[in-house]
This record gives C-alpha cells, structure tokens and sequence, in this order.
C-alpha cells in the first residue's frame, strides 16, 4: 500500500513549531552563509558597561535563555570604567561578524555626546542598531536612616543641609546622575554628586550608609526594599510608576521638569552584513515578547519595547537633542 505524502499539518503543535523554524532556518542559511565570519552556533558575546549583577545583566540572560537555539549561546562579557566607553570602544573596533554585540544604554548612546567634548564614537554612525529591548524609570533612594518619609519632607532635610549631602549615580553623565541634578535645579538644593562604576556598588553603599542618597532604577529599588536598609520616595516618570503605584511621581508632587527614562538596546558593529543584523533582530524581538522574558522584565523594573532598527535611531536623535538641553541648562561637561 503507497504511504501518504507527510504534510505539517499531520504533526502534532510542537513538532509543526519546530519544522517551520527548520525551514525558516534554511531560508535565510544562504545569506547567512554569505555573511562573512557569521557562523550560526557558535558564541555571540555581548559587552556590557557596568560590574556584573546588575539590570543589564538579568536582560541579556533572559534574551539568551530563549536564543540559545537559534542563535547559539550569548555570553555576557562585563566591560566596566569609563563610564561604559570601554565596552562601547571595543565593540566598534570588533570583527562586524555578528559575533560581538553591544548592550547600550540612553547614557552612552544619546547622553554622553554632548557630555564628553572628545568621544571616540558616534553612536548612530558607528553601529548597525539591532532592537531596542527595554525601558525604565528612575527612583529616588535613600538610607534608612534619613530623616525623611515622604518628598516634601526629603526636600526640606536637604535643603537644610546644603551642601552636606551627597547623592550616588551608576555613572557620571547617565539619567542617575541628571535626575539627581535636575532635582537639585527644580528644589533649590545642593547636593553633591558622587558617581559610582555602576549600579552594584552604589546600591551597597546606600544600603551600608556610605552614601544618603541614590538615583537608581525602579528595579535597583525595588531589589533593595526587603532589606529593610532603604526607603523610596518617588519616581520620574510622568506619571506613576506602574511598579511602585504607591509612589508619586516628580511630576505629580510639582517638579514638573524631574523627568527621567532610560532605555536599554543591542548594537553590532558598523559593517555587520544586513541579513546578519536582521537575524539577530528577529530572535531578539521573539525573546523579549516571550511571555516568560516579559514577566521577568517587569519583575526587574523593565517595560519590554522589541522596537525595530530605525525606531531606535529615531528615539537616539530625539534623546540626543533632549539630553543636551539640559546638559546646558545645568552646565555639565565631563572629564575626557
């Protein structure tokens, strides 16, 4: 008796999933095969600026977690000082193979242009942008020990003391370091900014009282509320923070120019071969709306975005522009 021909419709729902994404796998293998150096299953590296075990850290391995079996393994290679420039330096001298990404962030991308009177890079000229994954607000932290519970009564504490208090950033020209500045403005305050290499050991130090004061991530604060070693009093978005609704936001307690949102996107190489950088973008995008990846996003302080190439480029110019205004109205200019 002839058997019938096998046709995907008489397979049952896992294994139809898997032959479409063979067959789409075989689809693009020419021009993949025709992207020099790209060798699908072999390790991609990504560069992050800051000290391991932080916000950056938990979204790449969330996006790994679901490439592995596409892409190959994506392997975290942490890259902190110069406030991040390093990883982005190296990433820009890389092999343009696909093999060597770069997680960049609204500071080094769209801030530090106008910080930096001698960058060695140019964030849209220099990268082939592959998805912007996620975005994020900032909170204001303190120690348990400041006497203060809600804003109004943080804002009449430091302005009774000058310049006495200090305020801890994940880095010098990043949205912790201009939030801290921008309420400085908006308060009439004085507070003196101490910049850290990242978010780990500023949040050690406000948690051990070294530092009073922290701008951090809505992650980064809501990770440290059980120790019971901080208070949060507000956030900077527009509105309140979907994470920490309990909270009010700058805006709404009348510092209507405290607005802070950062964001958090892959690059690769300028010369990375256009079916390489669209590959890398569609198992992106598929990560970041897996359903898991998004519950772990929120958990962690981060909105998913999964944004295409030139909506990124179109949020960098429109950042970019912003950044620099009040980089002027504040008078900042970083140490080369």
């Amino acid at each position: 008796m002839p058997s019938r021909p096998l046709h995907a419709s008489h397979l049952p729902a896992p294994d139809r999933r898997r032959l479409v994404a063979a067959l789409g796998g075989l689809a693009l293998a020419p021009a993949l095969s025709r992207a020099q150096g790209f060798a699908p299953g072999q390790p991609i590296k990504v560069l992050i600026g800051v000290p391991a075990g932080g916000t950056q850290d938990v979204l790449t391995r969330a996006i790994a977690q679901e490439v592995r079996d596409s892409l190959g393994p994506l392997i975290i290679d942490n890259r902190s000082g110069a406030a991040g420039r390093i990883a982005v330096e190296t990433v820009k001298t890389a092999a343009p193979d696909g093999h060597t990404l770069l997680l960049g962030t609204a500071g080094m991308m769209t801030m530090f242009p106008s910080a930096y009177r001698n960058l060695s890079y140019d964030p849209i000229k220099d990268f082939a942008p592959i998805l912007n994954a996620a975005r994020f607000e900032l909170a204001l932290v303190l120690n348990k020990d400041v006497p203060a519970n809600t804003l109004p009564e943080f804002i009449a504490w430091a302005r009774a003391q000058g310049d006495k208090v200090s305020f801890a950033s994940y880095g010098a020209g990043t949205p912790s370091h201009f939030l801290g500045e921008m309420l400085n403005r908006a308060a009439g305050l004085k507070m003196v900014h101490v910049p850290y290499r990242g978010s780990t050991p500023a949040r050690q130090d406000v948690m051990g009282g070294t530092v009073p004061v922290y701008f951090d991530t809505v992650g980064g604060a809501q990770q440290m509320l059980p120790s019971g070693r901080v208070k949060v009093l507000a956030t900077s978005g527009e509105k309140r923070s979907p994470l920490m609704p309990n909270l009010p936001s700058f805006v709404e307690a009348g510092y209507k120019d405290v607005v802070a949102t950062a964001w958090f996107a892959y690059y690769a190489p300028l010369k990375t071969p256009q079916p390489v950088v669209e590959k890398l973008r569609a198992e992106f995008a598929r990560a970041v709306n897996k359903r898991e990846v998004r519950q772990m996003l929120l958990q962690n302080g981060m909105y998913p975005v999964a944004d295409t190439g030139d909506a990124l480029v179109k949020t960098m110019r429109e950042d970019t522009a912003r950044w620099a205004g009040i980089m002027k109205a504040v008078n900042f200019q970083a140490n080369d």
